[in-house]
């Protein structure tokens, strides 16, 4: 049930992120560039659209997240912060967050598949090797517990219902700028779905958390570890194990690769003299370890964790906003930089 669950949720996502172009690496070069443009209109259209499906499931009595990790656990704000401003500078550097990178890989992209998969390799170590130690570190530095101290909602005295009218405004400003920037409606829309599969993703894992004997942890979209966990059930398993996350990546996967097929997108992208090595895998190993210290990546915390407002997702994501912009400006400095004599 969970396999088919993230299967569909992953198709669903996968389908959309690569028709739409979703990427927030693109939106945060666009800012830094102090200029409002398409991509921005695409996040914007895909985060309100998350916002606004898991909020009002929550307003409706449909769907409850008290539980649910990023808002019960004990939390890192610095991890959030530390882990954000390192995942963001790797993406710049990889040309794209962990779902990107899954996207592009599905259309050809060597680059993103390799980029992908030290992301991965890393990710883990972060989790359970040798980078394991130093993660914990970090993270000790500055916790929140679990609880209202980690909802934002709770902390400002909103309610779901303020949240979901706020995120429906918020997502028809996004389509208004989408228009003037002339973005296709199709990938507009696209882009709303990307969003909408977060709030199925929290809906589905709650129901069957609801109807399960057993102790399911309801959750949504998010890459690192379903990643991390599916690169490890190939390597040690004769056959992928059964569990809620190992759907989800070769969902997105299928449903990104088959969009580009039918559009005729898919293309195959190795590396080149304009898109040096050593940088994808700096970037990749930034986002890897990065994401681990940070709760997720762009999707998982930023969207996902930011979906039910949880303090830490939040924080995360402005990081990585924070992280990538000034990355971007730091490598135009140098790439303009007059020569030495």
């Amino acid at each position: 049930m969970f396999q088919i669950i993230r299967r569909r949720t992953g198709l669903v996502f996968g389908a959309a992120a690569q028709h739409s172009r979703f990427c927030l690496r693109a939106a945060t070069v666009e800012l830094a560039e102090r200029h409002v443009g398409s991509r921005l209109a695409v996040w914007l259209i895909a985060f309100s659209a998350g916002v606004l499906s898991v909020q009002g499931a929550i307003a409706l009595g449909w769907l409850d997240v008290s539980t649910a990790r990023p808002l019960a656990a004990t939390g890192s704000l610095s991890g959030a912060i530390l882990g954000g401003l390192m995942f963001g500078a790797g993406m710049i550097l990889a040309r794209g967050c962990a779902s990107r990178l899954l996207v592009l890989s599905a259309s050809g992209n060597l680059r993103a598949l390799v980029a992908g998969l030290v992301l991965t390799l890393v990710a883990q170590a972060s989790l359970r090797g040798f980078l394991s130690p130093l993660r914990e570190a970090l993270a000790a530095l500055w916790t929140v517990p679990g609880g209202a101290g980690r909802n934002l909602l709770s902390l400002f005295g909103l309610s779901p219902e303020v949240a979901t009218g706020i995120a429906a405004l918020v997502l028809l400003a996004a389509f208004v700028l989408a228009h003037t920037r002339q973005v296709r409606p199709s990938h507009a829309i696209a882009a709303a779905l990307v969003g909408l599969a977060i709030g199925l993703g929290w809906l589905a894992t709650y129901a069957i958390a609801q109807s399960s004997f057993e102790v399911v942890a309801i959750s949504s979209v998010t890459f690192t570890g379903p990643s991390t966990d599916t690169l490890m059930g190939l390597v040690n398993e004769a056959a992928l194990p059964l569990g809620f996350g190992v759907g989800l990546v070769p969902g997105v996967f299928v449903g990104a690769g088959t969009t580009a097929l039918v559009t005729g997108e898919w293309k195959l992208e190795r590396f080149g003299s304009d898109t040096p090595t050593e940088r994808y895998l700096i970037g990749a190993a930034l986002m890897g370890f990065g994401s681990m210290l940070a709760g997720g990546c762009a999707v998982g915390a930023g969207m996902t964790g930011g979906a039910i407002f949880a303090l830490t997702a939040w924080v995360a994501v402005t990081a990585m906003w924070l992280g990538a912009m000034a990355t971007h400006l730091g490598l135009r400095y140098l790439s303009t930089r007059p020569a030495l004599a």
